[in-house]
C-alpha cells in the first residue's frame, strides 16, 4: 500500500512539477495558448485512458462528450442567463448521466462492435450541434461568454495556463484516488481478464458503467474549458477526427499512464504547430514520427521510458 501512494504522490508531483517549469519558460502568449491546448486536451486523454488504458474499453466518440460539455458553456449562460461555472458542472453531470445510460447497453458488446457504437454516439451528437443552426450557430457555431473570476472576465492566455493546469491535477488526484480504490482493484481485475473478475463476484457491467461515466465528465469538463479558452466554438469539437486525436494521445502517451495522457497530449498538440514551417510536408512528417514512437516505444512513451530506466537501475 506504501508503495502504490509513493507511486501516486510522485506521479502527480511529477506532472505539477513538468507544468510549473514549463509555465516558466514560456516566452509569450502565443506559447502559453498552445501550452493551455495541451492541458486542455490532457484532461480529456486522462479520462479516455481510465476507460482505455484500466478498463479495456475502447470509445471512437469520446468527442462527443467534449462537444456536449463546449456548448454547455455557450448555450446555457446565452439563452438562460445560467452562470459559466454552473454551466460547466451542469454539462459535466448531463454527460455523465448520458454515459450512464447509455453505457450499460453498449458496453455489453465488444471488439469493434463496441468501437462502432461510441463511434455513432459521437456523430449523433455532432450532428444534433450541426444541424440545430437556430440555436447552435450550425457549422460556423457560435460565441462563448467569457468566464468571470471576482469580476475579472479571462482572457489572457498566461491565466488559462494556469487554470487549465490546476485543474489537470485536480482531475489527476480524483483518478488515483479512484485507482486506488476498489473499484480501481476492480477495474485492474476486469483488464487483466473479464471471466476472471466475473468468477471473483466483480459486477462488470457495473465497474464499466462507472468509468464510462467518470471519463464522460472529464471530457466535457475538456471542452467547457476549451470553449472558455477559445471564446468560440463549432461542432467541429464533436468530430470523429477529434474523438480518434484523443485515443491517439492515450496510446502515445501511454495506456495505464496518467502521465503519459500528458505526454501524449503534448505530442499530438506541439507536433503540428512545430512542423508547420515544412508546409506541405506537415502531415507526412507528423505521421512518420507517430509511426517511428509506436514502433520503438510500444507501451507508449512513459510506461517504455519508464521500464528501460527500471531496467538500468536494478
Amino acid at each position: 500500500m506504501r508503495g502504490l501512494i509513493g507511486n501516486r504522490w510522485a506521479e502527480l508531483g511529477a506532472m505539477a512539477l513538468l507544468i510549473g517549469l514549463v509555465g516558466l519558460i514560456l516566452p509569450s502568449g502565443y506559447y502559453f495558448r498552445v501550452g493551455a491546448l495541451v492541458l486542455v486536451s490532457a484532461i480529456a486523454a486522462l479520462g479516455l485512458n481510465l476507460l482505455l488504458g484500466y478498463a479495456g474499453q475502447v470509445s471512437l466518440g469520446h468527442a462527443g462528450f467534449v462537444g456536449i460539455g463546449a456548448y454547455a458553456v455557450a448555450l446555457l449562460p446565452t439563452y438562460w442567463g445560467v452562470p459559466t461555472l454552473l454551466a460547466l458542472a451542469g454539462g459535466a453531470v448531463f454527460s455523465g448521466l448520458l454515459a450512464l445510460a447509455l453505457g450499460r447497453p453498449i458496453l455489453r458488446l465488444k471488439g469493434h462492435f463496441l468501437a462502432v457504437a461510441t463511434l455513432g454516439l459521437g456523430i449523433l451528437v455532432a450532428m444534433v450541434l450541426t444541424n440545430e443552426a437556430r440555436i447552435t450557430g450550425g457549422p460556423d457555431g457560435m460565441p462563448v461568454p467569457r468566464l468571470e473570476l471576482f469580476g475579472t472576465r479571462i482572457r489572457a492566455p498566461e491565466t488559462w495556463y494556469w487554470i487549465t493546469g490546476g485543474v489537470l491535477l485536480v482531475a489527476t488526484f480524483f483518478a488515483q484516488n479512484l485507482l486506488n480504490s476498489s473499484t480501481g482493484r476492480a477495474l485492474r481485475a476486469l483488464h487483466d481478464s473479464e471471466v476472471a473478475a466475473r468468477a471473483a463476484g466483480i459486477d462488470v457491467a457495473r465497474i464499466k458503467g462507472i468509468v464510462f461515466a467518470v471519463s464522460a465528465i472529464y471530457a466535457s469538463v475538456s471542452g467547457s474549458l476549451l470553449a472558455l479558452l477559445n471564446g468560440h466554438i463549432t461542432p467541429d469539437v464533436a468530430s470523429f477526427l477529434n474523438s480518434i486525436e484523443l485515443v491517439t494521445m492515450v496510446v502515445l502517451g501511454g495506456m495505464g499512464s496518467l502521465l503519459g495522457s500528458l505526454i501524449g497530449a503534448a505530442v499530438l498538440v506541439i507536433l503540428p504547430q512545430a512542423l508547420t514551417i515544412f508546409h506541405e510536408y506537415e502531415h507526412l512528417l507528423l505521421g512518420s514520427f507517430i509511426i517511428l514512437i509506436m514502433i520503438f516505444l510500444r507501451d507508449g512513451i512513459v510506461p517504455t521510458l519508464r521500464k528501460r530506466f527500471t531496467e538500468r537501475g536494478s
